[in-house]
């Protein structure tokens, strides 16, 4: 597999070219719904080089890995969960990280962040006797 030096977006015939891949293959991707290139106003395919890396593990499986097209969008599907998910356990553990600071920070004063609010003006002082000297 080649590998790209630039960005931009590239036409279905030279990613062919550069994969050498035919452009019915790409086509045939596309239809599947493992690969969606963006489209021009005169309605030709561009490839981004996040499609072209999706399109390098794609034909890994592929060639490599001699997965078919329907073990090859179940593999994506997969993944783009796994990547979802890891996203939401990220935002999980820094919304705990943040909670654990704020009440770390509340236990630092007893009257913030207290169940029951504590008023201090409504403690009565204990009385205690004098000692007699």
């Amino acid at each position: 597999m080649t590998k790209r030096k630039s960005k931009g977006a590239y036409m279905i015939s030279a990613v062919a070219e550069m994969y050498e891949i035919h452009p019915q293959t790409l086509r045939l991707y596309e239809r599947e719904g493992l690969l969606k290139p963006s489209r021009t106003e005169g309605n030709t395919r561009l490839y981004t080089d996040e499609d072209l890396q999706r399109l390098e593990f794609i034909l890994t499986l592929a060639r490599d890995l001699s997965v078919n097209i329907s073990g090859i969008a179940i593999i994506l599907q997969m993944r783009e969960r796994t990547e979802e998910m890891q996203r939401q356990i990220q935002d999980f553990v820094k919304y705990i990280q943040e909670e654990v600071l704020a009440r770390a920070s509340a236990a630092a004063d007893p009257s913030r962040g207290a169940i029951v609010p504590v008023r201090r003006s409504m403690i009565a002082p204990t009385h205690t006797p004098s000692r007699k000297r």
